[in-house]
């Protein structure tokens, strides 16, 4: 795993896009504020390794399904927000109306917000996350390791963070999708 402080500057630009523009537009179980903040933070820290710019998030449509190519695949990128570090045994999750988005693979990552530091995970190809997650269909209770739990918003797949391909350094970033 790659941890990565967050630069100040990621988060103003987190903050400012969200300002002007919402980016839940599914219509159903889209992410709230915080959730919005995360995945941008996220989406922004791959950008910056990657050394190239954002698209315009004020004037986008729908991204199709994926937010970078990398190795000429479509790379959808996910991040959840968490106040601890990321665990082998952690998941990883995505809502179900995302399932059949024109993307190649996932790359994802956890934000420890009181830490400040994206944790870049690992990756897996789309066909492989598939044979790999669980599912949980809309209103399934999901318990956490501290005994609490949240009931589903709308159906939802799960990858254990184990099962992914590891991202160990910049190198294995820049190789994301090459071994597949």
């Amino acid at each position: 795993m790659i941890e990565v402080k967050v630069k100040t500057e990621i988060l103003k630009k987190s903050l400012s896009i969200l300002e002007k523009v919402n980016l839940g537009q599914r219509g159903v179980a889209d992410g709230n504020y915080e959730e919005q903040k995360v995945g941008l933070i996220g989406q922004l820290t791959i950008y910056d390794l990657y050394k190239i710019d954002h698209p315009n998030f004020e004037n986008s449509q729908f991204d199709g399904g994926y937010d970078i190519i990398i190795n000429n695949k479509k790379t959808d990128i996910k991040t959840m927000g968490r106040t601890v570090d990321i665990k082998d045994h952690y998941v990883h999750n995505f809502i179900g109306l995302q399932k059949n988005y024109e993307n190649d693979l996932y790359i994802f990552c956890s934000y420890n917000k009181k830490r400040d530091v994206i944790q870049i995970c690992g990756w897996i190809n789309k066909d492989e996350f598939f044979k790999k997650c669980s599912f949980f269909k809309k209103g399934a209770k999901r318990y956490r390791d501290d005994g609490s739990y949240f009931n589903t918003k709308t159906d939802l797949y799960e990858i254990k963070n184990i099962d992914l391909i590891r991202i160990n350094n910049l190198n294995d970033l820049k190789n994301v999708g090459k071994q597949d």
